[in-house]
């Protein structure tokens, strides 16, 4: 119980400079701006990483179905 008063109050002095001080508040906008940017590219680059099996499955079927209506198209257009 004694940890949850700790972390509260923590927060409370952090909340107290972020108020007062319009330098603090302005350091923290741009620390959680750059842990956003920074979580989006970590997600981005595990989502689009060719290294990752289930990236690399859509990569080559997305690549069959384009092949498979490039080979249809040019089928047609032989006829």
């Amino acid at each position: 119980m004694d940890s949850h008063y700790i972390i509260l109050s923590l927060f409370a002095v952090a909340a107290y400079f972020i108020v007062t001080d319009d330098s603090v508040a302005a350091a923290f906008f741009y620390v959680t701006r750059l842990a956003k940017a920074y979580i989006q590219r970590q997600l981005w680059w595990f989502t689009h990483n060719p290294k990752n099996p289930i990236v690399k499955y859509l990569i080559y079927r997305r690549s069959m179905k384009l092949a498979q209506e490039l080979q249809k198209y040019f089928d047609e257009k032989d006829k």
